[in-house]
This record gives C-alpha cells, sequence and structure tokens, in this order.
C-alpha cells in the first residue's frame, strides 16, 4: 500500500499518531507536499464526508477524523506555498443571532477545511452585520450560516438583506442550514443555497468557487 493511500485511512479512521508518522515519511520519500494534501489528508477527509452523508459515519467518528486531519495540516504546513495549499477561497461562517447552537457549525467548518476552503469561524450567536463585514475585510466568497432554532431563522434573512445593504451581495455566495431549515426558506430570503447536511454543504461550496 502506498505512503498516501495510508496516510488516508488513518484520517479516514481518525488515527492521528498514525497520520503524524505518515507525513514526514512521505515529505522524506520525496511526495510533493500538494499531493500528500490531496490524494492522502483530504482524500481520506472527502471518504468520512461521503460516509457521513450516507449515515455509515456519525458526529463522534467524524470530530475524530478532522482531529487527524488537521494533525497532519500542521504538519504540512511549513512545506505549503500559497500555490500548491489547495486553496479553494474562504468562508465566514458562524450561528445566527439568538442561537447558541455549535455542533452543526463546527461539522460544517471541518468539512468545509476538508474541501480546501479556509474558513473564518465566528463563533455563535453572530450578528448580520458581522457575517457581512467580516465578508468584507478577510474578502470571503462564501457566508455560511447556521441555526438550529425556528426562533432565530429570521437572522439568516437579515444577513442577506445586510449583504445587499452593503453593497457586496453580488460578490458573496450566502448558504444556510440547520435542523428547521428548509429549501423554501432559502428561496424566500433570497439566499444562495440549503444544503441539509455538512458533507453537502462542503460540496456546494467547493462548487460555488471551482
Amino acid at each position: 500500500m502506498s505512503t498516501l493511500t495510508e496516510l488516508s485511512q488513518a484520517v479516514e479512521k481518525g488515527r492521528a499518531k498514525l497520520v503524524k508518522a505518515l507525513v514526514p515519511q512521505a515529505l522524506e520519500a520525496g511526495t510533493s507536499p500538494k499531493a500528500i494534501l490531496e490524494e492522502g489528508l483530504l482524500s481520506g477527509m472527502n471518504a468520512v464526508g461521503e460516509q457521513f452523508k450516507t449515515g455509515v459515519m456519525f458526529v463522534p467518528q467524524v470530530l475524530m477524523a478532522a482531529k487527524a486531519m488537521n494533525a497532519g495540516m500542521e504538519l504540512l504546513k511549513p512545506h505549503l506555498s500559497g500555490e500548491s495549499a489547495g486553496f479553494k477561497g474562504r468562508a465566514c461562517l458562524g450561528t445566527v443571532k439568538g442561537d447558541l447552537h455549535d455542533i452543526g457549525k463546527n461539522l460544517v467548518r471541518m468539512m468545509f477545511e476538508g474541501q480546501g476552503i479556509e474558513v473564518i469561524d465566528l463563533g455563535v450567536d453572530v450578528a448580520p452585520e458581522a457575517f457581512v463585514q467580516t465578508a468584507i475585510e478577510k474578502d470571503c466568497q462564501i457566508i455560511a450560516c447556521s441555526a438550529l432554532l425556528t426562533t432565530s431563522m429570521p437572522s439568516m434573512g437579515a444577513v442577506v438583506e445586510a449583504a445587499k445593504a452593503a453593497g457586496i451581495r453580488d460578490k458573496v455566495k450566502i448558504m444556510v442550514g440547520g435542523a428547521p431549515v428548509t429549501d423554501r426558506f432559502c428561496t424566500d430570503i433570497g439566499a444562495d443555497a440549503y444544503t441539509p447536511d455538512a458533507a453537502t454543504a462542503a460540496t456546494v461550496a467547493a462548487g460555488f468557487l471551482a
């Protein structure tokens, strides 16, 4: 088995220690950092995303895999130039105002990072203006909003309106998600995409940035 295949499987199984051993090994063998990133770390995380989507894997396993991927990324970062970092774009992410739930948001962040998207995580209870301000300052192509309470859903509409008011609505894609959110709601508030789970959100986001 090649080191990259082994690395991909180690990420998938959440084996951070093994990942930490394999990344330097691959570098010493002359494998390019880009290949280690794409065919090792990201490939493993993509497999996790697929299994999570189909209900084969659950949140604790996804968290373990993300931890393993991040351990590999820490070792790989110094060897990646911006050009080869597999950087697709930048997204700001948060749970909207009035809502303090963060498990879904954290999963989306991990899946986004697994797709090579840089994420600025604004945390929970985020005001609409904060999403827009961050998108402007950090040059984000995507604003991703999460909500778990029906009472906090109107804040998502406020994010869309704030983006219009700031004159950046045509420059950013606004994504919404969370248990009570629907496709219909997404259309009603004028957002760009609703996805039912974190893995699909990452695939859609990567599509926007392609």
